[in-house]
């Protein structure tokens, strides 16, 4: 290059000065008290900032994260309430491109009020350091700190609204057109908001008339939301800062709100725009590496794109070989220049340089298997067995001055070309001004050759000389580690070990630990090892419970192969040893700390962060008690508190494990399933494990157990009018169950009205706490407690409580706190539930203190701290009185609301409609419904009632029908039909009808060897994607053999290993499938999987479609004749059922009912007994 040239290229154009921004990023935590998330409070003072140069940003930057939009100025003001008070409240404000938003202060993320930039007629300043913002029927007034911040804020506004077409309502054709809107009830503020879902937002208006005119309350971003429905008409909308609880009016609206609030997910996570542009070159809309039509992927720095199978395979080989990104989800990275790259070199010219050299028996198909796509893509990236190789390969000098060079024009094929064969991005040109390759096409205003430059500025080279197939390295082992000795081992295996070993089984090996190889050997004396486990294979290492097996000390190892090893040895020194050991020899140095952990479980996973669910990053985990250490890619430490978690569940058919903690969502992956399982059962049993102390509880985020939490919640709700309330005492196998659910993991225990009792309830509560180990006011300071009770002097006395409160540890200050809070409330309302503080002090005084109450020093302490709450607690006076206001209304509207539940008589029975033939006015049956009565048997009632005489061949039958499903089922006339009435939703009944298939169906059957059936139908099932409960998939063929005691269904007629397989005894079958499934045929059927397990209920519901009628008859018939052993229809009819009911009574319910309970103990001791002597004695008074 000479002197001339070399001067030119130093001219590097000055990069314009950035706009000065302290943006920070609003990833906060929310404050819990939903009832003030839009309250007004006074903010603390502080400046503001200013991007001088308004205007929009590019599409990419306003796309970037939900909440860092392209805001043009932030900062504190003053604003003016609706209301017109002469006070003014400290707001942080925000304005974007968009809408002028203000919060309580600068860490919220959801505002408190929005006003959309569109409806803005007017920005002016008016009186001393006061603007006006005027929309079409309101004014805002603002009031800055001083006048030039005041006019930065008009100039700023009118240039962001300067040029718009002023809109006065908010209309169909708007940008914001919404999706969905209407009225949902929000928990928490007990109103009813205008809800809004638009595009990938969700906006919440106070009312319609607000929506109109542009102003509103808050947004929410939806690409880090979850929908997941909670009872029949609510459902949350959660977010990593906040919990929506939203109430629809029906069921059905809730159902079209949740689709809603998906749909707005799904459009979040996915922007077809950059794929779209990608596919353009027409080469791009084939993978480059199998040839699998609209690839998804691509990997930025190799510039090719793939499928998703390929895709998954380059992740394999590591961030610093292929930097892999969704074409659809990823849109931060795909800038302007990178899109033009690919359009520029396309699969087709870059293939030219990767795949110039693929032998035929080599190349890939869509079809290839994922051991085939591995070895290729190792081949072609990691060792680039396949490139064309430059002229210059293997003369690095030449190499880095030919990149050096071909920088400075735009034959971005031959700089890839170049680098991917040895040039170094980073080598010297020379050159001060433009040091490296990089500065140099800046320089030149090569932006395509420097878009490729960046992402290659750490890229692993390819590495020809490596022989063989190299396995993607996640790590770096750790040197030096060697260890030896004999251990005890048994046979490894490919599925989890479920029982316990005996020595019997084990097999005295000599092992060995050394240069990043772990062997064992028949024994000391042999050179040649049964078998050996490399370091770098090996994912896991679990460290089972003392005497889990015949060995006092055992361990266990996961491989890569999915190979479980079992080794034992009755010495706890070489147990932990060992441990020690091979942990270090296969935990990287950057996830070192790990190892100075007791911990029971230690090993590497795949997971996605809450907010960024594309890319999956490996994690280096320990399980130590109940926290969950992790190092995650690129980050340092961090502790996941299991027990504080708000969620913890397996989707997508246990593959992911999905953890939620407060502002963040954590997604483990079953990359393999093996380990998987066994880190999902480890981390299940310590996030639900609840020792005997308050600390080993599951507890909320303000550190109050979920069981007290629960409780006290429950009994706000439906007990604080209940007479004798913590007096009166549940049944005591109920409570012992309650506690039993509670002890196994009270996170998922969902106390439900109907379902649990209150005095249940209540006494649920007073057990654990005296059954608490250590006390809630722990053994070193109860008597301290006691004796300050006895202080005669009020103020000394209240300072001694507030001193002993200080001392508790910090779980059991916040429950302390928790429950004398409920019990303040408790005696406020003691004209209902009579309960007053001296009675409450009663009863909890021994339970707290756990003392035989004898005497009533116990009761006088905790009438000291409910008498004195405000005092001792320092509690708001304000919060307490908007507390008590709302137990208030909770109880009138208890009082009000009338009683959705089917009507008993006093005998026990329910009364229920039946419909005749078809749902309609005129065909209403009010029947009593025993608990012993049959399907046929209300069959018969009904037809009695209207004198329909029971012919022969005449099926009449009970079906249980559900409107929202599209289904239906015949009852089996021996079914009971008490259950089926419990378990209805509101958009199910029951009609009785004739069974028009039932005479073929018996033929079919009759003519049968044996119960069984197979053969080819659809199938599908509702799946959800990663973490979102978003509905997807279609119709597969599938294979279904149907015996008398499983359906088993599998891929294909030749596949000898079932897919899924299900007991057939737990299946409802429906007949119908709702249609916007978009079923291939009409004849379909709906599959109901119920597991029978007490402990943790589980649903499944899934498809299948038949391709003709007669074909889904003896599906349905011969799942009917084996749940049923074969008794499918009553030999004689219903006549002969008719007549068995006439001569029968219903022996197994009582007609006994309740006793009203009023008085003290005594009084009601004396109630029952009288009622036991004479039961109509309660009845002869009444007038």
């Amino acid at each position: 290059m000479s002197a001339p040239d070399r001067d030119m290229s130093l001219q590097v154009p000055s990069l314009p000065k950035g706009r000065y921004s302290s943006l920070c990023s609003d990833d906060e935590q929310l404050d819990d008290d939903e009832s003030t998330l839009w309250q007004d409070e006074v903010g603390s003072l502080k400046g503001s900032v200013y991007l001088p140069k308004s205007g929009r940003l590019s599409q990419a930057a306003k796309e970037d994260s939900s909440q860092l939009a392209a805001v043009i100025k932030m900062g504190w003001l003053d604003k003016n309430p609706p209301q017109g008070a002469l006070y003014y409240q400290r707001r942080w404000v925000k304005l974007d491109v968009d809408y002028l938003r203000y919060f309580d202060n600068d860490k919220d993320v959801y505002s408190k009020g929005i006003i959309s930039t569109a409806f803005i007629s007017n920005v002016s300043s008016v009186g001393e350091l006061k603007f006006d913002v005027v929309t079409t029927n309101r004014t805002f007034i603002f009031r800055a700190e001083t006048e030039a911040e005041r006019n930065d804020w008009v100039t700023a506004l009118q240039d962001c609204t300067r040029g718009r077409q002023l809109r006065n309502t908010m209309s169909p054709g708007s940008p914001l057109a919404p999706d969905y809107k209407g009225y949902l009830e929000l928990r928490g503020i007990r109103s009813k908001l205008y809800t809004v879902v638009a595009l990938d937002k969700v906006f919440l208006y106070k009312n319609i008339e607000d929506y109109r005119i542009g102003v509103g309350i808050t947004s929410i971003e939806m690409n880090v939301g979850n929908v997941k429905e909670t009872d029949r008409r609510t459902f949350d909308l959660t977010t990593p800062y906040r919990i929506f609880s939203f109430i629809a009016e029906s069921e059905q609206l809730r159902e079209q709100w949740v689709d809603a609030m998906r749909d707005a997910i799904g459009e979040a996570l996915s922007n077809s725009e950059v794929a779209d542009r990608i596919w353009a070159e027409p080469s791009n809309s084939f993978c480059a590496d199998c040839g699998a039509p609209k690839p998804e992927w691509a990997a930025i720095n190799l510039c090719v794109v793939v499928c998703k199978r390929c895709a998954g395979e380059h992740r394999g080989l590591g961030p610093s070989i292929s930097k892999v990104r969704s074409l659809k989800m990823d849109r931060k990275v795909w800038t302007e220049e990178l899109i033009q790259v690919f359009l520029l070199l396309g699969n087709e010219r870059v293939n030219s340089f990767w795949a110039a050299n693929v032998p035929p028996s080599e190349a890939l198909t869509p079809s290839s298997c994922s051991e085939e796509r591995r070895r290729f893509i190792t081949n072609k990236y990691r060792q680039g067995k396949y490139r064309k190789y430059h002229p210059l390969y293997g003369n690095q000098r030449e190499l880095n001055n030919a990149l050096c060079i071909n920088v400075q024009c735009s034959d971005v094929l031959e700089t890839l070309s170049l680098i991917f064969c040895g040039a170094d991005v980073n080598c010297s040109t020379g050159m001060a001004s433009c040091p490296t390759p990089l500065s140099l096409a800046n320089a030149h205003s090569q932006l395509l050759q420097a878009e490729l430059i960046s992402h290659n500025l750490n890229t692993e080279l390819p590495r020809s000389e490596v022989g063989g197939d190299m396995e993607a390295l996640h790590y770096l082992p750790q040197p030096c580690v060697s260890h030896n000795g004999f251990l005890y081992k048994t046979a490894s295996m490919a599925r989890a070990i479920t029982e316990r070993k005996s020595k019997e089984e084990f097999s005295r090996r000599w092992c060995t630990l050394n240069d990043g190889t772990f062997s064992y050997y028949e024994s000391d004396k042999n050179s040649n090892p049964n078998g050996a486990l490399k370091a770098s294979e090996i994912v896991c290492l679990a460290v089972d419970a003392p005497e889990k097996h015949g060995y006092d000390h055992t361990f266990e190892l996961y491989s890569e192969s999915e190979r479980l090893y079992l080794f034992g040895t009755d010495d706890p020194g070489s147990h932990k040893e060992w441990v020690k050991s091979i942990a270090k020899s296969f935990i990287p140095a950057s996830a070192e700390p790990l190892l100075r952990l007791g911990f029971e479980r230690i090993g590497r996973l795949k997971c996605k962060d809450g907010l960024n669910l594309q890319t999956s990053k490996v994690g280096w985990f320990a399980l130590v008690d109940s926290t969950l250490h992790a190092y995650l890619a690129d980050s340092h430490g961090e502790e996941i508190h299991l027990r504080k978690l708000n969620e913890l569940s397996i989707q997508q058919d246990n593959e992911v494990l999905v953890l939620v903690e407060r502002g963040r969502t954590l997604y483990i992956e079953g990359e393999r399933k093996l380990d998987f399982a066994g880190w999902c059962a480890a981390i299940q049993a310590a996030a639900g494990r609840g020792g005997d102390t308050l600390s080993q509880q599951q507890l909320t985020e303000t550190d109050i157990p979920v069981i007290v939490h629960s409780c006290i919640g429950y009994i706000t709700q439906c007990g604080l009018a209940s007479e004798g309330i913590y007096r009166k005492s549940g049944v005591n196998s109920r409570v012992a169950a309650l506690c039993d659910r509670f002890r196994q993991d009270a996170r998922s225990l969902r106390l439900r009205e109907g379902e649990h009792q209150v005095d249940d309830v209540s006494t649920t509560l007073k057990r654990f706490f005296r059954d608490l180990e250590e006390g809630l006011f722990t053994s070193e300071d109860a008597s301290n407690w006691l004796s300050t009770a006895a202080i005669q002097d009020e103020s000394t006395k209240l300072s001694k409580y507030q001193v002993l409160l200080e001392r508790l540890p910090r779980v059991n200050k916040a429950t302390l706190q928790a429950l004398i809070n409920h019990l303040y409330c408790v005696q406020r309302f003691s004209e209902l539930n009579q309960m007053n503080l001296h009675n409450l002090a009663i009863v909890f005084g021994p339970t707290l203190f756990q003392t035989d109450g004898k005497d009533y020093t116990a009761g006088r302490a905790i009438e000291d701290l409910i008498q004195y709450y405000t005092l001792i607690f320092e509690v708001d006076e304000q919060q307490l009185k908007k507390q008590l206001e709302e137990i208030t209304v909770i109880i009138k509207v208890r009082e009000k609301l009338s009683v959705k539940f089917p009507s008993t008589e006093p005998g026990g029975h329910f009364i229920c409609t039946v419909y005749l033939e078809e749902k309609k006015d005129t065909a209403e049956q009010h029947v009593k419904i025993p608990g012993s009565m049959t399907a046929a048997e209300l069959t018969c009632e009904v037809l009695n009632r209207r004198n329909i005489p029971v012919k022969d061949k005449d099926y009449w039958s009970c079906w249980e029908v559900c409107d929202k499903e599209e289904m239906e089922r015949p009852l089996h006339y021996q079914e009971r039909v008490l259950p089926i009435l419990h378990s209805f939703g509101t958009d199910s009944h029951l009609l009785i009808k004739k069974h028009l298939a039932m005479d073929m169906m018996v033929l079919y059957l009759g003519n049968k060897a044996d119960a069984s059936k197979h053969g080819n139908m659809k199938f599908r099932e509702e799946r959800s994607i990663l973490g979102l409960g978003l509905s997807s998939g279609s119709f597969h063929d599938r294979y279904f053999i149907l015996n008398s005691s499983s359906l088993r269904m599998y891929k294909e007629i030749r596949s000898n290993r079932a897919e899924r397989e299900w007991p057939v005894k737990n299946l409802k079958v429906y007949l119908g499938i709702k249609k916007k499934l978009r079923p291939p045929t009409c004849w379909g059927l709906t599959v109901v999987y119920e597991s029978k397990k007490q402990e943790k209920a589980e649903k499944q519901q899934w498809y299948l479609c038949c391709d003709t009628q007669s074909e889904m008859r003896e599906w349905f018939a011969t799942f009917l004749s084996i749940q049923h052993d074969g008794d499918v229809w009553p030999q004689d009819g219903l006549k002969q059922v008719q007549a068995n009911r006439e001569l029968t009574t219903d022996t197994r319910h009582g007609n006994v009912s309740l006793i009203p309970l009023r008085g003290s103990e005594n009084e009601m001791r004396n109630s029952v007994a009288a009622f036991s002597q004479d039961p109509l004695a309660l009845f002869r008074d009444v007038r």
